[in-house]
C-alpha cells in the first residue's frame, strides 16, 4: 500500500510560535508518545524511530528545513490463548472419529 497523508497544515508564523509548537511535539513525545494533530486526531510514535535533518538551499533567497521521522507499527498477532484454543480444536477434530 502506497503512503496515504492523515494529516497536512502549512502556514506562516513567527520563528518564535515555530520554537513553541516544536517545543509542544517533543513534549508530546516525551509524555506518552502520541501526537496530536487536527481537531481530535492522534498518532502514537514507536519507542524506536528513523529521523532525518535535511537542509536545502532552495534558491538564493530560500532556505528549507525539513525533520522527518518514521516507524513501523507493530502487526496484531492473535493472544496466546486463542492461537492455543484454534489449535486445540483442530487436533481433537482430528482424534475424534466420525460416527
Amino acid at each position: 500500500m502506497a503512503g496515504m497523508d492523515i494529516y497536512e497544515d502549512a502556514r506562516t508564523v513567527s520563528r518564535s510560535d515555530l520554537a513553541a509548537w516544536l517545543r509542544q511535539l517533543a513534549n508530546q513525545l516525551e509524555a506518552d508518545g502520541r501526537l496530536f494533530y487536527g481537531a481530535a486526531g492522534a498518532v502514537s510514535v514507536a519507542d524506536t524511530v528513523r529521523c532525518e535533518l535535511e537542509i536545502e538551499r532552495e534558491s538564493e533567497t530560500e532556505v528549507s528545513v525539513e525533520i522527518e521521522f518514521s516507524w513501523i507499527e507493530p502487526t496484531s498477532t492473535p493472544a496466546a490463548n486463542e492461537v492455543e484454543e484454534s489449535s486445540s480444536a483442530e487436533q481433537q477434530a482430528e482424534v475424534t472419529p466420525e460416527a
